[in-house]
């Protein structure tokens, strides 16, 4: 629950198709429910081993902020007729999605982000919050709401 008491559903968006699907699912489910929805990406510095280069001027955040708003933006339009919190958050996905989901109904991700291996039943990401998540957890595979809409366009 969120600070006014609000149902909260907590969804993992890193601009894959999956996570594209899985924040679908979610403000399906946040709009049946009455829950307040809280959209978050992680960012992180790239892994460097031997030297400590120079990243002040490179924006990463920035950069995850264009990418949530733009997801945002795409899956729910321009006005969303949801509560929508959306967080830009420093550190790998996993703890990140862990810390947000310990004030949250349920936790929402996509089966795979960009870092998936062909043929993984469950990127690594998913898997680890499955296991350690302190609420439910949803893992929504690509492709998923799609194939659940009717033919008139409308979530079945």
């Amino acid at each position: 629950m969120d600070s006014r008491g609000q149902p909260l559903i907590v969804v993992g968006v890193d601009g894959s198709a999956a996570s594209k699907e899985a924040l679908r699912w979610a403000a399906r489910e946040a709009g049946l429910t009455g829950a307040g929805l809280r959209v978050v990406t992680a960012w992180r510095l790239p892994v460097t081993y031997g030297y400590a280069p120079d990243y002040s001027g490179i924006g990463y955040q920035d950069r995850a902020r264009e990418t949530l708003d733009g997801v945002v933006g795409e899956v729910l339009g321009p006005a969303p007729r949801l509560t929508v919190d959306a967080r830009v958050v420093e550190g790998h996905p996993a703890p990140v999605l862990l810390a947000a989901a310990r004030e949250a109904d349920l936790l929402v991700v996509g089966s795979h982000g960009h870092g998936a291996f062909a043929g993984m039943l469950l990127g690594s990401t998913a898997q680890h919050c499955t296991q350690h998540a302190p609420c439910p957890v949803v893992v929504v595979p690509s492709g998923t709401v799609r194939r659940s809409r009717g033919t008139t366009g409308r979530p079945a």
